[in-house]
Protein backbone atom coordinates (compact mmCIF):
# COMPACT_ATOMS: atom_id res chain seq x y z
CA UNK A 1 0.00 0.00 0.00
CA UNK A 2 0.96 3.75 -0.65
CA UNK A 3 1.72 5.33 2.86
CA UNK A 4 0.13 8.91 3.49
CA UNK A 5 2.46 11.90 2.92
CA UNK A 6 2.95 12.78 7.15
CA UNK A 7 4.29 8.73 7.53
CA UNK A 8 6.29 8.66 3.86
CA UNK A 9 8.12 11.84 5.53
CA UNK A 10 8.79 10.17 8.88
CA UNK A 11 12.37 10.40 9.70
CA UNK A 12 13.92 8.74 13.35
CA UNK A 13 15.40 11.35 16.00
CA UNK A 14 19.11 9.48 16.51
CA UNK A 15 20.76 8.63 19.43
CA UNK A 16 23.13 11.25 18.55
CA UNK A 17 20.53 13.86 18.61
CA UNK A 18 19.33 12.28 22.30
CA UNK A 19 20.11 14.29 26.22
CA UNK A 20 20.04 13.50 29.95
CA UNK A 21 16.21 13.65 31.26
CA UNK A 22 17.48 16.77 33.13
CA UNK A 23 18.18 18.72 29.92
CA UNK A 24 14.79 17.63 28.18
CA UNK A 25 12.02 16.24 29.41
CA UNK A 26 12.13 17.44 33.54
CA UNK A 27 12.54 21.07 32.64
CA UNK A 28 9.71 21.03 29.43
CA UNK A 29 7.36 19.79 31.79
CA UNK A 30 7.99 21.52 34.54
CA UNK A 31 7.46 24.51 32.35
CA UNK A 32 4.18 23.00 31.59
CA UNK A 33 3.01 22.89 35.04
CA UNK A 34 4.38 26.28 35.70
CA UNK A 35 2.08 28.09 33.76
CA UNK A 36 -0.15 29.90 35.46
CA UNK A 37 -3.18 28.74 33.74
CA UNK A 38 -2.96 25.06 35.55
CA UNK A 39 -2.75 26.47 39.11
CA UNK A 40 -5.40 29.97 38.64
CA UNK A 41 -8.06 27.84 39.46
CA UNK A 42 -6.85 24.74 41.57
CA UNK A 43 -8.65 25.75 44.60
CA UNK A 44 -11.95 26.03 43.00
CA UNK A 45 -14.43 23.35 43.79
CA UNK A 46 -11.58 21.67 45.87
CA UNK A 47 -10.00 23.60 48.58
CA UNK A 48 -13.48 24.82 49.36
CA UNK A 49 -14.71 21.06 49.92
CA UNK A 50 -11.91 19.54 52.15
CA UNK A 51 -9.04 20.55 54.11
CA UNK A 52 -5.32 21.33 52.73
CA UNK A 53 -3.93 17.96 53.26
CA UNK A 54 -5.98 16.20 51.44
CA UNK A 55 -6.42 18.29 48.28
CA UNK A 56 -2.32 17.82 48.43
CA UNK A 57 -2.96 14.44 48.75
CA UNK A 58 -5.29 14.50 45.60
CA UNK A 59 -2.40 16.83 43.82
CA UNK A 60 0.14 13.75 44.54
CA UNK A 61 -1.94 11.05 43.05
CA UNK A 62 -2.73 12.81 40.29
CA UNK A 63 0.43 13.72 39.24
CA UNK A 64 1.48 9.94 39.71
CA UNK A 65 -1.37 9.12 37.60
CA UNK A 66 -0.25 11.45 35.00
CA UNK A 67 2.85 9.56 34.94
CA UNK A 68 1.96 6.06 34.56
CA UNK A 69 -0.97 6.19 32.55
CA UNK A 70 -1.03 9.11 30.55
CA UNK A 71 2.31 9.94 29.99
CA UNK A 72 4.63 6.83 30.63
CA UNK A 73 3.27 4.48 27.13
CA UNK A 74 3.54 7.51 24.53
CA UNK A 75 6.98 8.11 25.81
CA UNK A 76 8.54 4.87 25.69
CA UNK A 77 7.27 4.66 21.97
CA UNK A 78 9.03 7.71 21.16
CA UNK A 79 12.16 6.81 22.95
CA UNK A 80 12.07 3.04 21.27
CA UNK A 81 11.43 4.40 17.83
CA UNK A 82 12.60 8.00 18.12
CA UNK A 83 9.00 8.85 15.68
CA UNK A 84 6.95 11.35 17.16
CA UNK A 85 3.06 11.15 18.22
CA UNK A 86 1.34 11.23 15.04
CA UNK A 87 4.29 8.66 13.67
CA UNK A 88 3.18 5.91 16.54
CA UNK A 89 -0.27 6.99 17.01
CA UNK A 90 -0.54 5.13 13.23
CA UNK A 91 -0.42 1.89 14.92
CA UNK A 92 -3.80 2.46 17.01
CA UNK A 93 -5.46 4.67 14.55
CA UNK A 94 -4.14 2.92 11.20
CA UNK A 95 -2.44 4.84 8.82
CA UNK A 96 -5.49 6.42 7.42
CA UNK A 97 -6.92 7.03 10.63
CA UNK A 98 -4.25 8.81 12.07
CA UNK A 99 -4.70 12.24 9.73
CA UNK A 100 -8.10 12.19 12.24
CA UNK A 101 -6.45 11.30 15.44
CA UNK A 102 -4.49 12.15 17.09
CA UNK A 103 -2.99 14.35 14.30
CA UNK A 104 -5.96 17.26 13.65
CA UNK A 105 -7.31 16.56 16.75
CA UNK A 106 -4.58 17.37 18.54
CA UNK A 107 -4.15 21.11 16.32
CA UNK A 108 -7.67 21.56 16.95
CA UNK A 109 -6.76 21.83 21.30
CA UNK A 110 -4.15 23.24 20.42
CA UNK A 111 -6.04 26.17 19.48
CA UNK A 112 -7.93 25.65 22.29
CA UNK A 113 -5.26 26.01 24.59
CA UNK A 114 -4.07 28.61 22.68
CA UNK A 115 -7.44 30.60 23.37
CA UNK A 116 -6.94 30.03 27.22
CA UNK A 117 -3.69 31.62 26.90
CA UNK A 118 -4.46 34.52 25.59
CA UNK A 119 -7.70 34.96 27.80
CA UNK A 120 -5.33 34.69 30.55
CA UNK A 121 -2.60 37.06 29.54
CA UNK A 122 -5.02 39.43 28.19
CA UNK A 123 -6.85 39.57 31.80
CA UNK A 124 -3.44 39.39 34.21
CA UNK A 125 -2.10 42.71 31.38
CA UNK A 126 -5.29 44.44 32.89
CA UNK A 127 -5.03 43.58 35.81
CA UNK A 128 -1.86 44.83 36.19
CA UNK A 129 -2.64 48.03 34.31
CA UNK A 130 -5.38 48.37 37.39
CA UNK A 131 -8.42 48.81 34.40
CA UNK A 132 -11.71 46.66 34.04
CA UNK A 133 -12.12 48.06 30.85
CA UNK A 134 -13.78 45.44 28.43
CA UNK A 135 -12.24 47.44 25.50
CA UNK A 136 -8.70 47.48 26.37
CA UNK A 137 -9.15 43.74 27.23
CA UNK A 138 -10.51 43.27 23.90
CA UNK A 139 -7.64 44.98 21.86
CA UNK A 140 -4.91 43.22 24.03
CA UNK A 141 -6.56 40.14 23.58
CA UNK A 142 -6.30 40.54 19.70
CA UNK A 143 -3.00 41.83 19.35
CA UNK A 144 -1.48 39.06 21.90
CA UNK A 145 -3.44 36.61 19.77
CA UNK A 146 -2.40 37.99 16.43
CA UNK A 147 1.49 38.70 17.25
CA UNK A 148 2.15 35.51 19.08
CA UNK A 149 0.84 33.94 16.50
CA UNK A 150 3.09 35.44 13.78
CA UNK A 151 5.94 34.53 16.10
CA UNK A 152 5.07 30.50 16.53
CA UNK A 153 5.21 31.10 12.67
CA UNK A 154 8.22 33.09 11.80
CA UNK A 155 10.32 32.82 14.83
CA UNK A 156 9.66 29.87 16.87
CA UNK A 157 13.64 29.14 17.19
CA UNK A 158 13.84 32.42 19.48
CA UNK A 159 10.96 31.46 21.87
CA UNK A 160 12.92 27.71 22.68
CA UNK A 161 16.03 30.58 24.04
CA UNK A 162 13.38 32.79 25.63
CA UNK A 163 11.40 29.61 27.38
CA UNK A 164 14.90 28.91 29.39
CA UNK A 165 14.77 32.29 31.22
CA UNK A 166 10.85 32.70 31.23
CA UNK A 167 10.19 29.31 32.76
CA UNK A 168 12.04 30.72 36.64
CA UNK A 169 9.68 33.38 36.31
CA UNK A 170 6.82 32.30 37.32
CA UNK A 171 7.81 30.16 40.01
CA UNK A 172 9.47 33.11 41.58
CA UNK A 173 5.97 34.85 41.65
CA UNK A 174 4.64 31.77 43.00
CA UNK A 175 6.89 32.03 45.84
CA UNK A 176 6.62 35.74 46.36
CA UNK A 177 2.98 34.94 46.71
CA UNK A 178 3.15 32.14 48.83
CA UNK A 179 5.33 34.27 51.08
CA UNK A 180 3.38 36.80 51.02
CA UNK A 181 -0.31 34.77 51.78
CA UNK A 182 2.15 31.91 54.70
CA UNK A 183 0.57 33.43 57.91
CA UNK A 184 -2.77 32.73 56.85
CA UNK A 185 -2.44 29.04 56.04
CA UNK A 186 -3.14 27.92 59.36
CA UNK A 187 -5.88 29.66 60.09
CA UNK A 188 -8.02 28.13 57.34
CA UNK A 189 -10.45 25.49 57.95
CA UNK A 190 -12.81 24.47 54.49
CA UNK A 191 -17.45 25.52 55.73
CA UNK A 192 -17.66 22.68 54.59
CA UNK A 193 -16.50 18.39 54.19
CA UNK A 194 -16.60 16.93 50.86
CA UNK A 195 -13.68 15.14 50.66
CA UNK A 196 -14.29 12.38 47.83
CA UNK A 197 -15.79 15.69 45.90
CA UNK A 198 -12.41 17.29 46.42
CA UNK A 199 -10.80 14.68 45.84
CA UNK A 200 -12.43 13.88 42.36
CA UNK A 201 -12.48 17.56 41.13
CA UNK A 202 -8.73 17.50 42.23
CA UNK A 203 -8.26 14.75 39.80
CA UNK A 204 -10.05 15.93 37.02
CA UNK A 205 -8.41 19.00 36.94
CA UNK A 206 -4.55 17.40 37.06
CA UNK A 207 -5.34 15.00 34.77
CA UNK A 208 -7.58 17.00 32.15
CA UNK A 209 -4.99 19.74 32.22
CA UNK A 210 -2.03 17.17 31.25
CA UNK A 211 -4.04 15.17 28.47
CA UNK A 212 -2.84 16.39 25.23
CA UNK A 213 1.27 17.13 27.37
CA UNK A 214 0.58 13.15 28.25
CA UNK A 215 0.11 11.84 24.45
CA UNK A 216 2.44 14.24 23.26
CA UNK A 217 5.05 12.49 25.38
CA UNK A 218 5.84 10.61 22.76
CA UNK A 219 7.51 13.81 21.13
CA UNK A 220 9.11 14.47 24.42
CA UNK A 221 10.52 10.67 24.17
CA UNK A 222 12.38 10.78 20.42
CA UNK A 223 14.78 13.12 23.12
CA UNK A 224 15.70 10.37 25.28
CA UNK A 225 18.69 7.75 25.62
CA UNK A 226 16.70 5.52 27.35
CA UNK A 227 13.62 3.86 29.73
CA UNK A 228 15.65 5.82 33.02
CA UNK A 229 15.59 9.01 31.44
CA UNK A 230 12.01 8.45 30.37
CA UNK A 231 11.23 7.27 33.69
CA UNK A 232 13.14 10.05 35.90
CA UNK A 233 12.01 12.93 33.09
CA UNK A 234 8.41 12.37 33.74
CA UNK A 235 8.72 11.62 37.92
CA UNK A 236 10.28 15.17 38.11
CA UNK A 237 9.20 16.92 35.53
CA UNK A 238 5.39 15.72 36.03
CA UNK A 239 4.88 14.51 39.24
CA UNK A 240 7.00 16.79 41.49
CA UNK A 241 6.21 19.59 39.19
CA UNK A 242 2.65 19.20 40.13
CA UNK A 243 2.82 18.86 43.91
CA UNK A 244 4.65 22.29 43.77
CA UNK A 245 3.16 23.99 41.05
CA UNK A 246 -0.02 23.14 42.44
CA UNK A 247 0.60 22.83 45.92
CA UNK A 248 2.11 26.32 46.69
CA UNK A 249 -0.98 28.30 45.14
CA UNK A 250 -2.75 26.18 46.30
CA UNK A 251 -1.55 26.92 49.94
CA UNK A 252 -1.08 30.55 49.29
CA UNK A 253 -5.14 30.80 48.28
CA UNK A 254 -5.90 29.11 51.78
CA UNK A 255 -3.39 31.57 53.97
CA UNK A 256 -5.40 34.44 51.37
CA UNK A 257 -8.41 33.24 53.06
CA UNK A 258 -7.61 32.50 56.60
CA UNK A 259 -6.03 35.77 57.22
CA UNK A 260 -9.28 37.86 55.87
CA UNK A 261 -7.61 38.76 52.65
CA UNK A 262 -10.36 37.47 50.33
CA UNK A 263 -13.08 34.92 50.27
CA UNK A 264 -12.37 34.23 46.61
CA UNK A 265 -10.67 30.63 45.85
CA UNK A 266 -9.14 31.98 42.81
CA UNK A 267 -5.60 32.40 42.68
CA UNK A 268 -5.86 35.28 41.13
CA UNK A 269 -7.48 36.93 44.43
CA UNK A 270 -4.46 35.63 46.41
CA UNK A 271 -1.88 37.37 44.16
CA UNK A 272 -3.52 40.86 45.12
CA UNK A 273 -2.64 39.38 48.68
CA UNK A 274 0.93 40.92 47.43
CA UNK A 275 0.12 44.56 48.12
CA UNK A 276 1.41 47.18 46.19
CA UNK A 277 3.54 44.39 44.23
CA UNK A 278 0.95 42.89 42.22
CA UNK A 279 0.37 44.85 39.24
CA UNK A 280 4.07 43.64 38.96
CA UNK A 281 3.33 40.20 39.71
CA UNK A 282 0.51 39.89 37.06
CA UNK A 283 2.21 41.71 34.48
CA UNK A 284 5.58 38.63 34.72
CA UNK A 285 2.94 36.22 34.72
CA UNK A 286 1.33 37.58 31.82
CA UNK A 287 5.13 37.76 30.48
CA UNK A 288 5.70 34.26 31.29
CA UNK A 289 2.48 33.17 29.23
CA UNK A 290 4.76 34.52 26.19
CA UNK A 291 6.30 30.88 26.03
CA UNK A 292 2.94 28.71 25.85
CA UNK A 293 1.20 31.06 23.46
CA UNK A 294 3.16 30.71 20.77
CA UNK A 295 4.44 26.75 21.06
CA UNK A 296 0.38 26.34 21.45
CA UNK A 297 0.43 28.19 17.69
CA UNK A 298 3.22 26.12 16.68
CA UNK A 299 1.78 22.79 17.77
CA UNK A 300 -1.69 23.99 15.61
CA UNK A 301 0.45 25.08 12.77
CA UNK A 302 2.33 21.86 12.51
CA UNK A 303 -0.32 19.89 12.89
CA UNK A 304 -2.41 21.67 10.35
CA UNK A 305 0.28 21.87 7.66
CA UNK A 306 1.06 18.21 8.28
CA UNK A 307 -2.15 16.40 8.15
CA UNK A 308 -3.82 18.67 5.60
CA UNK A 309 -1.03 19.60 3.19
CA UNK A 310 -3.48 21.13 0.17
CA UNK A 311 -4.61 23.75 2.29
CA UNK A 312 -2.02 26.45 2.87
CA UNK A 313 0.13 26.02 6.31
CA UNK A 314 -0.86 30.16 6.31
CA UNK A 315 -4.29 30.04 5.79
CA UNK A 316 -5.19 26.66 8.11
CA UNK A 317 -3.06 29.14 11.02
CA UNK A 318 -5.32 31.99 10.36
CA UNK A 319 -8.62 30.54 10.30
CA UNK A 320 -7.25 28.40 13.87
CA UNK A 321 -5.54 31.33 15.07
CA UNK A 322 -8.66 33.93 14.32
CA UNK A 323 -11.18 31.20 16.35
CA UNK A 324 -9.02 31.21 19.45
CA UNK A 325 -8.69 34.76 19.46
CA UNK A 326 -12.71 34.67 19.18
CA UNK A 327 -12.97 32.44 22.18
CA UNK A 328 -10.35 34.46 24.24
CA UNK A 329 -12.55 38.12 23.23
CA UNK A 330 -15.68 36.73 24.39
CA UNK A 331 -14.79 34.81 27.55
CA UNK A 332 -15.54 31.19 26.89
CA UNK A 333 -12.53 29.46 27.52
CA UNK A 334 -12.71 31.57 31.08
CA UNK A 335 -13.93 28.26 32.55
CA UNK A 336 -10.99 26.10 33.12
CA UNK A 337 -12.46 23.37 35.09
CA UNK A 338 -15.34 22.94 31.87
CA UNK A 339 -12.29 23.16 29.20
CA UNK A 340 -9.89 20.42 31.16
CA UNK A 341 -12.93 18.37 31.05
CA UNK A 342 -13.40 18.30 27.49
CA UNK A 343 -9.45 18.15 26.60
CA UNK A 344 -9.37 15.08 29.41
CA UNK A 345 -12.38 13.61 27.52
CA UNK A 346 -10.69 14.24 24.20
CA UNK A 347 -7.04 12.98 25.06
CA UNK A 348 -7.49 10.48 27.91
CA UNK A 349 -9.23 7.58 25.92
CA UNK A 350 -5.86 8.26 23.11
CA UNK A 351 -3.49 7.84 26.29
CA UNK A 352 -5.81 4.78 27.20
CA UNK A 353 -5.88 3.57 23.76
CA UNK A 354 -2.14 3.79 23.00
CA UNK A 355 -1.54 2.04 26.53
CA UNK A 356 -3.19 -0.86 25.52
CA UNK A 357 -1.95 -1.17 22.16
CA UNK A 358 1.45 -0.68 23.65
CA UNK A 359 1.05 -3.56 26.35
CA UNK A 360 -0.58 -5.81 23.46
CA UNK A 361 2.53 -5.54 20.93
CA UNK A 362 4.85 -6.76 24.13
CA UNK A 363 5.48 -3.20 25.70
CA UNK A 364 6.94 -1.76 22.25
CA UNK A 365 5.91 -0.02 19.17
CA UNK A 366 4.14 -2.70 16.70
CA UNK A 367 4.34 -0.28 13.28
CA UNK A 368 1.72 1.32 11.54
CA UNK A 369 -1.31 -0.51 10.52
CA UNK A 370 -3.42 -0.21 7.09
CA UNK A 371 -6.29 2.23 6.34
CA UNK A 372 -7.95 2.85 9.82
CA UNK A 373 -7.87 1.27 13.01
CA UNK A 374 -11.77 1.04 14.30
CA UNK A 375 -10.63 -0.55 17.37
CA UNK A 376 -9.01 2.81 18.42
CA UNK A 377 -11.53 4.72 17.30
CA UNK A 378 -14.33 2.68 19.19
CA UNK A 379 -12.41 3.19 22.05
CA UNK A 380 -12.17 6.98 21.77
CA UNK A 381 -15.97 7.36 21.16
CA UNK A 382 -16.88 5.18 24.32
CA UNK A 383 -14.42 6.98 26.43
CA UNK A 384 -15.40 10.74 25.17
CA UNK A 385 -18.71 10.04 25.86
CA UNK A 386 -17.79 8.79 29.55
CA UNK A 387 -15.08 11.80 29.77
CA UNK A 388 -17.79 14.17 28.69
CA UNK A 389 -21.36 12.85 30.83
CA UNK A 390 -20.56 15.24 33.77
CA UNK A 391 -21.18 17.89 31.29
CA UNK A 392 -24.39 16.36 29.13
CA UNK A 393 -26.99 17.87 31.24
CA UNK A 394 -29.73 15.72 29.78
CA UNK A 395 -28.39 12.88 31.56
CA UNK A 396 -29.93 11.68 35.25
CA UNK A 397 -28.30 13.78 37.60
CA UNK A 398 -26.95 10.43 39.87
CA UNK A 399 -24.95 9.34 36.24
CA UNK A 400 -23.63 12.48 36.30
CA UNK A 401 -21.91 12.54 39.99
CA UNK A 402 -21.25 8.72 39.75
CA UNK A 403 -19.12 9.61 37.02
CA UNK A 404 -16.37 11.74 38.25
CA UNK A 405 -13.62 12.02 37.88
CA UNK A 406 -15.12 11.39 34.53
CA UNK A 407 -11.68 12.26 32.71
CA UNK A 408 -9.84 9.03 34.58
CA UNK A 409 -13.01 6.72 33.59
CA UNK A 410 -12.53 7.76 29.79
CA UNK A 411 -8.89 6.64 29.75
CA UNK A 412 -9.82 3.13 31.47
CA UNK A 413 -12.55 2.74 28.95
CA UNK A 414 -10.45 3.71 26.13
CA UNK A 415 -8.26 1.18 27.68
CA UNK A 416 -10.65 -1.76 28.12
CA UNK A 417 -12.30 -1.10 24.66
CA UNK A 418 -8.97 -1.07 22.65
CA UNK A 419 -7.83 -3.93 24.23
CA UNK A 420 -10.94 -5.78 24.06
CA UNK A 421 -11.38 -4.84 20.77
CA UNK A 422 -8.14 -5.85 20.03
CA UNK A 423 -8.15 -9.46 21.25
CA UNK A 424 -11.56 -9.95 18.60
CA UNK A 425 -9.11 -9.51 16.07
CA UNK A 426 -10.62 -5.88 15.47
CA UNK A 427 -7.74 -4.64 13.88
CA UNK A 428 -6.59 -4.10 10.40
CA UNK A 429 -2.87 -5.50 9.16
CA UNK A 430 0.34 -3.94 9.66
CA UNK A 431 2.29 -2.60 7.07
CA UNK A 432 4.89 -4.52 5.44
CA UNK A 433 8.00 -3.48 7.68
CA UNK A 434 9.86 -2.95 4.26
CA UNK A 435 6.93 -0.81 2.65
CA UNK A 436 7.20 1.44 5.86
CA UNK A 437 11.29 1.69 5.82
CA UNK A 438 11.28 2.63 2.02
CA UNK A 439 8.20 5.18 2.59
CA UNK A 440 10.44 6.47 5.45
Amino acid sequence: MSLPGYLAASQPNPASARAPWYKNIAPSYAGIFLWFVFYAQIAVGTLSQAGIGLCLLALLVGGLLCFALYYYAPAMLGMQTGRPLYVVGASTFGAKGGYLMPGLLMGVLQIGWFAVATYFAADYITRGLHSNSKVLFAVITIVWGYALAWVAIKGIQYVGRVAQFLNWVPLAMILIVFFATRHGIAQYHPAVDHPGTAFAVMLSAVIGFFATAGAAGADFGINSRGRGDVAWGGLIGITLAVLIAGGLPLLSVAGAIGSGATTSFTYTAAIYSVGALSGVVFFLFAAASLVPTSFCAFIASNSFGTMLPKVPKAVSTLIGVTVGVLLAVTGVVNNLIGFFTIVGASFGPICGAIAADYLLAGRKWSGPREGINWAGYAAWAVGFFIGIMPSLHFMPAGWRAADSPAVLYSFIAGFIVYAVLAKLGARPALVEEAAFRAGA
